[in-house]
């Protein structure tokens, strides 16, 4: 046994040696491989961003969205979903750019002692207001000092924007006072507000959503987060069927008949992928454009 032991370890000795001999990789090692591709910076290895970094891709996007209840239909990730599908569209619009991984806790209604809002169901999972923007504020800060320039926050959820406002607004006054860093960020609010639900793109592509809870003067047809009493709309199930029909209960709808919401047929799967990934597009195209007009008056106060 001892014999045994000890061959096993000059064996051992032998096979660490050429690792004890190799120098430690450091922040500028460089990258021995070809690098990888991906538009998602959580999929990156550090020395493909940092070398990203050198070669002109200073922008990083950074999206918020929830769990949250979603109605009988939509997973409780309904948010973070459509942020998949549309944050490459927006990162590509953009050019240079890298998503950062999706910030999927935001504040979600009162946790206790008696939970209201979103917390009221099942499965919500809510932030504290400063928990968020504390959160936030690191993940703009981190960002910044790896030497990302323009950090742009959009918010897939109503009530994200007030945090994403604020931690905008603290670091560019913060960091206007100094000369070591050069970011700057960009709270985006056209991203969710701009053609809200994408209304008017739907209605010009003839899909028009019905409430039958409508009530007085309010027209069945007209913009609202809770139609029919279900928080739930087109334009989330037609973004987040990009990324899996089973999000949507797709299947199990079918077979019973209710593959429709609020009086538009989506039993064509194909045909409502495609309607997801234009309903990307459309909302790259309004988030590229807020982005430049954004540039331009910050490059104005500089």
């Amino acid at each position: 046994m001892r014999l045994k032991t000890t061959c096993l370890l000059v064996l051992g000795a032998f096979a660490a040696a050429p690792l004890s001999a190799q120098t430690r990789v450091g922040p500028d090692t460089p990258n021995p491989i070809a690098a990888g591709s991906s538009v998602w910076a959580e999929e990156l290895t550090f020395m493909e961003i940092r070398d990203l970094l050198k070669a002109g891709t200073t922008t990083i996007l950074i999206g918020t969205g929830g769990v949250e209840q979603n109605g009988p239909y939509v997973a409780g990730g309904k948010h973070n979903f459509v942020l998949a599908t549309v944050m490459p569209a927006i990162a590509r619009r953009i050019g240079n750019t890298l998503i950062a991984p999706i910030v999927k806790f935001v504040p979600e209604g009162r946790i206790e002692p008696t939970p209201n809002g979103h917390m009221s169901f099942a499965g919500t999972i809510s932030l504290e207001p400063a928990t968020f923007e504390a959160l936030l504020t690191d993940i703009c800060r981190s960002y910044a000092a790896h030497g990302f320039l323009d950090i742009i926050l959009i918010g897939d959820s109503g009530g994200n924007g007030g945090g994403m406002g604020n931690v905008a607004n603290a670091l560019n006054t913060r960091w206007a006072a100094t000369d070591n860093i050069k970011a700057r960020v960009h709270y985006l609010p056209e991203y969710y507000a701009e053609d809200r639900w994408s209304y008017d793109f739907l209605k010009r592509k003839g899909i028009v959503q019905i409430d039958s809870f409508a009530t007085g003067n309010q027209a069945k047809d007209r913009p609202s987060d809770y139609r029919n009493g279900i928080h739930d709309d087109i334009y989330y199930e037609a973004q987040i069927a990009v990324q899996d029909p089973k999000l949507i209960r797709a299947a199990e709808r079918k077979k019973v008949g209710k593959l429709s919401l609020h009086g538009v047929d989506l039993s064509n799967m194909k045909k409502t992928i495609a309607l997801g990934k234009e309903l990307a597009e459309y909302r790259a195209e309004i988030t590229a454009r807020a982005f430049e007009k954004s540039k331009m008056k910050m490059r104005a106060q500089r």
